[in-house]
């Protein structure tokens, strides 16, 4: 999918819910997720509990009610960690079914939108870090280049206004079972 993402910008994909319910997609899913542990979200299941309860078995309840349409997110566990600065910063903690699927949907999308990424970019890239953004920065500074521009938006995960993230998925995104 980045290939084709990256031979072609106007190139639309079709039928991904398909790959998101795919279950060696979902059980890539589920052990990325296993590997970042996590504290469990509002229904206080933690992956020791699907292990317990069987993860094939698991796996399998999951990827039918993606594929029946049945599945729903649930609610958001929200915790307060403190800062440095003294104050409290809101974090928000998915049930792990919830962050198996949206790990499922970023194996899936993250291809196509990597793709249209200028090669600047660093933040929030697969093979990208901050470091790397720093060893560029002093190369081109090195090569007479003195501008830098970095941008630090306060919660702006928090406030991507939706309407207008759609439009901008639904360039590249025809299936409304995924992207609507």
């Amino acid at each position: 999918m980045h290939a084709k993402a990256k031979a072609e910008a106007g190139y639309r994909f079709y039928a991904l819910y398909d790959k998101i319910s795919r279950e060696d997609i979902l059980a890539h899913a589920y052990a990325q997720c296993r590997s970042n542990k996590g504290a469990p979200g509002i229904d206080g299941q933690d992956f020791a509990d699907i292990e317990a309860y069987g993860v094939e078995r698991w796996l399998a309840e999951l990827t039918l009610a993606i594929r029946e349409e049945t599945y729903r997110p649930e609610p958001i566990r929200r915790v307060h960690i403190p800062k440095a600065n003294g104050k409290l910063r809101p974090l928000g903690i998915s049930t792990v079914r919830d962050r198996v699927c949206m790990t499922a949907a970023m194996l899936a999308l993250e291809p196509i939108f990597e793709a249209d990424l200028p090669p600047e970019i660093y933040a929030y890239r697969a093979g990208r870090n901050a470091q790397q953004a720093v060893i560029e920065v002093e190369d081109q500074l090195f090569h007479g280049r003195p501008d830098v521009v970095d941008a630090d938006l306060a919660d702006y995960f928090g406030s991507i206004p939706h309407p207008e993230l759609m439009k901008s998925v639904a360039r590249r995104i025809v299936d409304p079972r995924c992207c609507t």
